[in-house]
């Protein structure tokens, strides 16, 4: 009851923020739209002139306030900033005499007749602005935001106000991620940009776009609007062969790092292909990641991608960059090819090859909490990782005003294996994974123009399979599975097959300012689960085996629709959906159906208060029953502490949510700010029982109960570049609440799950010979466990950098971070230090390059982690300090 309380107040306080938050945003957007201005620019015939420019500056000064660009109607509209009571309208257009007029500062309509007269051009000399504005497309000056020591457009777009580049690669505009990554207006890796990304050299590209609003179907680009942002590449020749080559070796141990990508782009064709390997640390594997919100949508839905059911029991990284902590020996080679064979068709082949080896060493000290108990368990781990994976896509696209096709065929495939040695009290556990997974599917999606609609055809069809096997010794679990009695080892073998397609027929018309998307569909997976579970001991083990039989159906029927306005945007979507399932285990005798017709609306409202401010909310309600792995009658060995059976009804999951954000940009002023708030509820009918015995292990089983997961979550950011201070500030505010319900041990306990993250990063160019950058990191996690408070988890970290460029072919770099963790009562703390030194060869565009990472050697990292009843003291071991000289050649 505490913790219901305790939600309570969260959401009370949370709702109450909320309020406060919008009339403090309302009224932020009162005082930067004091007024707005707005009219109609004609010709003495009335013919509307478009791409006039009209400015507001005070009076008697050239200081421009705001700006705007009258569009094919001839229509303006310009929120004026500042309190004087007169300011100034002018309006140029080429072949028109200037308008220079006084006006009152107070929201008006105020319309003009232009005169046409020739315009005499003066020599000029313009200063660029670092960021502008034209239509939809923001354009970044990328020598704006270069500093000396960035060398690859990545390093450039972390500089850039109002764009964040996450650990991992992912691009995000106003805290959402980007839908495409263009280089010269083409797609040529679709979601896995960052192989791009890391490896273009910014020297090549004049500017980056970000393409607001965009539709990546020509056809439909007038029909069906898009709230999400794509990012667009411009180089500076339209014919670019670049990339990079680089070799580097060093000691402590014996280390290694190869770089060869060489780049081709041109109007017909555009080539990448990549070499890649080391042992630094770089983790160059997650340059194959895909990023692309939609393509991430897709794959959730066809819930196809490769699942690990069985694992080694692993131990819990660092959350600082992996160069710390990594021990690698990766190889990647990737070859992408796109060619336009004719006007908007396009081919396009990614072919990417992977081959890692990692291993981990530390010790982890876990206590699970339970209603009445704290179980302690100590490990000492030692585990190895084999990682090898081949993937092919061949896609042909035409992409047209008039029309739409796109095919994509991919066969994929992964040969992972894992080992593992854990030392328990007395006892020595070894642990060995193989961990397979082939896939084979073709993706269909064409639009053609259909009488005076636009028709969509949509076909998916994939196959895949996933042996597994996991070996554990001695055996575990031995009164569940040897009658209490020590044995000498568990094997657990596990195979899913699986076929899915999903097939549909939809139409979309524009009327007026509306556009309608109905849509037909049909859904189907069959699944076949297979697993054992075998010991040295058992001869019949029958009661420990799965043979389930899955087969899903849906078909539904969406209407789609858009509404699109000058200020209004709004969307709804109303699916009717009808499920079935069938699931059969022959040999338990085990069987259930389930047939459920849903109704799963969703709708968006996005509201621009002003050209810069900007109000969305969205809303949703859906339901879904669950995938293979939550439902299956006999025991499955997780790892060798986790053995769990659902033996269960299917999960019936009823979600509803809603979110709000504010987002605030300006080019001119280069300020981007963004908030979003978001709620979701889910009502499901099981609960599930962790029953965690004395020595750790965990068995687990679902039991049919109604029990309801809310989960709040608070997001803001904001960025500002100072030109005149040379300065980018970027701050930021990330909170989570989860409440929810889980038995431990057969008692029924309410959990709270807090967390709270602080950020800041300040950069500046001091002078033209140093520069400066610092970043801060807070976190704050806390557990609430019944009546219980756990302690609470701070943890922080920091990096300042220096970069000196004494002499023009000269840079010196010094990294440092601090690393600080209370874990309750005890504290840890850990100081790195890198140094840099680069010459460059400009000439012959080659750098010399040598460093040290790690310059104190520090050897070990205590972290912690809260999750639902457990809290995970962790002890990584760390990279040793460790030298390395590097040559880089750009191509």
């Amino acid at each position: 009851m505490k913790n219901k309380a305790r939600t309570s107040n969260y959401c009370l306080l949370m709702h109450q923020a909320i309020f406060c938050l919008t009339i403090v945003l309302f009224s932020i957007c009162d005082m930067f739209s004091q007024s707005n201005i707005n009219g109609l620019l004609l010709t003495k015939n009335g013919k509307p002139v478009s791409g006039a420019s009209i400015t507001i500056t005070p009076l008697h000064s050239d200081q421009i306030l705001n700006y705007a660009i009258s569009n094919s109607k001839g229509y303006y509209s310009i929120p004026v900033n500042g309190y004087a009571e007169n300011i100034q309208l002018n309006i140029k257009s080429m072949g028109y005499k200037s308008v220079v007029k006084t006006i009152l500062n107070k929201s008006q309509t105020l319309d003009f007749i232009l005169v046409e007269a020739p315009t005499e051009l003066n020599e000029i000399v313009i200063k660029n602005s670092p960021i502008t504005k034209h239509g939809d497309t923001i354009n970044y000056a990328v020598n704006a935001f270069t500093k000396q020591e960035d060398r690859t457009i990545a390093d450039v777009l972390k500089n850039m106000p109002g764009i964040e580049v996450l650990s991992d690669g992912k691009i995000l505009y106003q805290g959402k991620p980007i839908n495409k990554y263009y280089i010269e207006g083409l797609d040529l890796l679709e979601g896995k940009y960052n192989l791009a990304n890391e490896n273009l050299p910014h020297k090549e590209v004049s500017k980056v776009q970000v393409l607001e609003n965009h539709q990546p179907i020509k056809v439909l680009d007038s029909l069906v609007y898009s709230d999400q942002a794509a990012l667009n590449i411009k180089l500076k020749n339209k014919y670019t062969f670049t990339g990079q080559a680089e070799l580097g070796a060093g000691s402590e141990p014996l280390l290694w790092d190869t770089n060869i990508t060489p780049m081709l782009f041109s109007k017909k064709r555009q080539m990448l292909s990549s070499y890649q390997s080391n042992n630094i640390g770089d983790n160059v594997a997650s340059q194959l990641k895909t990023l692309t919100i939609e393509d991430l949508l897709d794959q959730f839905e066809r819930n196809n991608e490769k699942q690990d059911w069985l694992a080694i029991q692993k131990i819990g990284v660092p959350n600082f960059p992996e160069q710390r902590w990594l021990d690698n020996n990766i190889n990647l080679l990737s070859a992408n090819y796109l060619q336009k064979l004719k006007k908007d068709l396009e081919l396009r082949l990614n072919v990417s090859y992977l081959n890692d080896y990692q291993q981990q060493n530390g010790f982890t000290n876990t206590q699970f909490f339970t209603a009445n108990d704290t179980i302690s368990l100590f490990e000492n781990k030692y585990n190895q990782f084999y990682k090898n994976s081949l993937e092919t896509n061949l896609t042909i696209q035409r992409n047209s005003n008039k029309n739409y096709f796109k095919n994509s065929l991919v066969v994929q495939g992964f040969w992972d294996s894992e080992r593992g040695s854990i030392q328990q009290y007395n006892e020595n556990i070894s642990q060995s994974l193989s961990n397979r997974y082939f896939k084979l599917s073709n993706n269909l999606k064409t639009l053609f123009p259909l009488g005076k609609q636009i028709a969509t055809l949509k076909s998916y069809i994939g196959v895949n399979r996933t042996p597994q096997t996991l070996t554990v010794n001695p055996g575990q679990f031995e009164d569940l599975l040897n009658g209490g009695l020590p044995y000498n080892e568990v094997i657990q073998n596990l195979e899913l097959n699986t076929f899915y397609t999903n097939n549909s027929i939809g139409f979309t018309k524009g009327y007026k300012k509306f556009s309608l998307s109905p849509k037909l569909g049909v859904l189907f997976e069959k699944q076949r689960l297979e697993s054992g579970i075998f010991t040295s001991n058992i001869v019949n083990n029958e009661i420990f085996k799965n043979n389930l039989a899955w087969i899903r159906s849906k078909f539904y029927a969406l209407l789609q629709t858009q509404y699109k306005s000058e200020k209004w945007r709004i969307e709804l979507h109303t699916p009717i959906n009808i499920h079935t399932y069938q699931l059969e285990d022959e040999s338990l005798s085990r069987n259930q159906n389930l047939s459920r017709i849903t109704f799963d609306p969703r709708i968006s409202l996005t509201f621009d208060l002003t050209s810069n401010w900007s109000l969305s909310t969205s809303a949703h309600l859906n339901n879904d029953f669950g995938t293979i792995n939550q439902v299956y009658y006999n025991y499955i060995l997780q790892n060798y502490r986790s053995i769990q059976r659902i033996d269960a009804p299917l999960p019936e999951n009823r979600n509803w949510g809603y979110s709000t954000s504010f987002s605030y940009r300006n080019p001119i002023k280069s300020f981007f700010f963004s908030s979003v708030y978001s709620h979701t509820k889910t009502n499901t009918n099981l609960l599930f029982n962790n029953n965690i015995l004395e020595n750790g292990a965990t068995e687990l089983q679902a039991i049919e109960q109604d029990n309801t997961r809310l989960n709040h979550n608070f997001m803001t950011r904001a960025s500002k570049y100072f030109s005149k201070l040379n300065t980018n500030l970027t701050l930021g505010v990330n909170f989570n609440l989860q409440d929810f319900q889980q038995i431990l041990n057969s008692e029924i306990t309410d959990i709270s799950n807090e967390n709270w993250r602080l950020n800041g990063k300040i950069d500046t160019d001091v002078t033209d010979w140093l520069n400066t950058e610092l970043v801060s990191v807070f976190q704050f996690a806390n557990n609430h466990i019944q009546n219980q408070d756990n302690q609470t988890i701070v943890q922080q970290f920091h990096e300042f950098n220096v970069n000196v460029y004494p002499e023009e072919h000269h840079y010196f770099g010094i990294k440092t971070e601090y690393v600080k963790s209370n874990l309750g009562n005890r504290r840890a703390e850990n100081i790195f230090a890198d140094v840099v030194y680069r010459y460059t060869w400009k000439k012959k565009k080659i750098d010399f390059e040598f460093q040290i990472n790690n310059l104190f050697n520090d050897k070990n990292y205590l972290t912690a982690i809260v999750d639902s009843f457990s809290y995970i003291e962790s002890n990584f071991a760390l990279r040793p300090r460790q030298g390395l000289v590097k040559v880089r050649f750009s191509l």
